[in-house]
């Protein structure tokens, strides 16, 4: 009766340009062949534990949808909150979702931490778990291997050995450290980095709610009682939602919980919340150079060259204690002490009203992508590619028409009230003010070139009549 709990509405703005709002973090492939969302559903895939619950935002729901399919998890909540309110509103709509079952555990993870060693944080969870059966409220200390001062800590009532993996009482949850106490910590050997991974049973936290932070109660309950399926999405009710109270879960309840338990844990574990943290757990060469994509390294050292993008080559020289990542549309290039302070570069990017702040040439929908190649005052070349079975909406547009040119697969073409087929080499157009979709009928990618050209030609410019994907704005 172990309920995963994944936290997947985050943004992770530290690690611009590769995270952004409309494709962050959590969903990238930042340490592997799969996104850190498909590794932490693939943690916890086993008979030890229930469907996963999944708490993200409307933007989202599409890409966790695919990566659950991804890693062949069809069973899982997907529970849409109507804006973020960090960790607590959401732990609790969760334990709220199951409070007809008071006995069974939570386990509370976000979707955007990498673990290297599997086996020791399932021997953690377990020992969280029978912690949790004895009605404790547990978090996860991972045993620190620097004087970090990025993350927060846990301080326990005695020194405990790192091979240790049973629960500890907590002493105190302690604030990010300057270097001095973070090198006390480190030889203390009863300090440990909070890892915001968390367990209890249900009839515990939600005593610990309405205990400790009652004003959420009532808010919570409410959206969780007016939630309504929307496809294989569980939708909160936006309007009592919206007035619950904007808290993490660590200040709501556990940092005033007298009965916390912790579990040291070493497994390799790291937030990924920096690129620092990315260069730190890389492979790196003997210079210490770690490297992805179409990179070179010159006489570099202690440094992280990323190439993100299929055809742009990045060239290192001479670089020392840097963090170089290329993208198609815009590049960072930090001093590894400062990466931690990422997000001020995209806050001055958003003033600026800089596209590259939040989104990405290539914007990603339920069908599949497109990407814009060309842009001028009254046109836009498109390369659109729509996934086996999908289609766009029926809809039609104002102030633009089309012309799509098929360069691989066939697509199924609705104009008015004709259908016909086209396949590579072929193309149609769609006058202004046509009711028309585009669908893939085969069993490979459809690409196509669409160009655009009117007086407007934004996305919003669409009235859309059908969605097989219950959508009401944008293609």
């Amino acid at each position: 009766m172990i309920y995963p709990v994944i936290l997947c509405g985050g943004r992770g703005t530290r690690l611009w340009p590769l995270s952004r709002k409309s494709f962050p973090k959590q969903f990238s492939t930042l340490n592997g062949d799969t996104s850190l969302f498909q590794q932490t559903i693939a943690r916890v895939k086993t008979p030890a534990f229930q469907s996963p619950i999944v708490l993200t935002n409307a933007d989202y729901r599409f890409t966790v949808s695919e990566q659950l399919a991804n890693e062949g998890v069809d069973n899982a909540t997907v529970m849409i909150e109507p804006e973020g309110r960090n960790t607590a509103p959401a732990i609790l709509a969760a334990a709220l979702l199951l409070q007809d079952q008071p006995e069974a555990t939570l386990l509370v993870m976000p979707a955007d931490h990498a673990i290297r060693d599997e086996e020791a944080l399932s021997k953690a969870i377990m020992a969280g778990y029978d912690a949790a059966s004895a009605g404790k409220l547990v978090t996860f200390g991972i045993t620190p291997d620097r004087p970090e001062t990025g993350y927060g800590y846990l301080e326990t009532f005695d020194p405990i050995a790192t091979q240790s993996a049973h629960a500890q009482p907590l002493k105190a949850f302690v604030e990010k450290p300057s270097v001095e106490r973070a090198e006390e910590f480190l030889t203390s050997k009863r300090h440990f980095w909070n890892a915001g991974i968390f367990m209890f049973r249900v009839a515990e936290i939600l005593e610990a709610f309405e205990v400790l932070c009652p004003q959420l109660m009532m808010p919570v309950r409410r959206a969780v009682q007016g939630a309504k399926q929307d496809m294989n999405f569980l939708r909160l009710d936006p309007t009592p939602y919206a007035s619950a109270h904007d808290i993490s879960i660590d200040y709501a309840v556990m940092e005033c919980c007298e009965t916390l338990s912790v579990v040291p844990t070493d497994c390799g574990w790291t937030d990924l919340g920096s690129w620092a943290s990315v260069w730190e757990s890389g492979a790196a060469d003997q210079a210490g150079v770690v490297q992805s994509g179409a990179t070179t390294s010159i006489d570099c050292k202690d440094t992280l060259l990323r190439s993100e993008t299929e055809g742009v080559e990045l060239v290192g020289v001479g670089l020392n204690n840097i963090a170089a990542i290329a993208m198609g549309d815009a590049v960072l290039i930090a001093d590894m002490s400062q990466t931690e302070t990422v997000k001020t570069a995209v806050s001055k990017l958003k003033a600026r009203q800089a596209k590259q702040a939040e989104s990405f040439p290539k914007d990603h929908r339920p069908w599949g992508y497109f990407e814009t190649l060309s842009l001028g005052q009254r046109f836009q070349v498109k390369r659109i590619v729509v996934k086996p079975g999908a289609a766009l909406s029926l809809q039609s547009h104002m102030h633009r028409a089309e012309h799509w040119i098929v360069v691989a697969g066939s697509a199924n073409v609705t104009i008015d009230d004709s259908v016909k087929m086209i396949s590579e080499n072929q193309s149609v157009y769609i006058p202004l003010g046509a009711i028309h979709r585009l669908e893939n009928p085969g069993k490979v990618e459809l690409h196509l070139i669409e160009v655009q050209t009117g007086a407007y030609l934004g996305e919003d410019d669409i009235v859309r009549y059908e969605d097989i994907y219950a959508r009401d704005r944008a293609a």
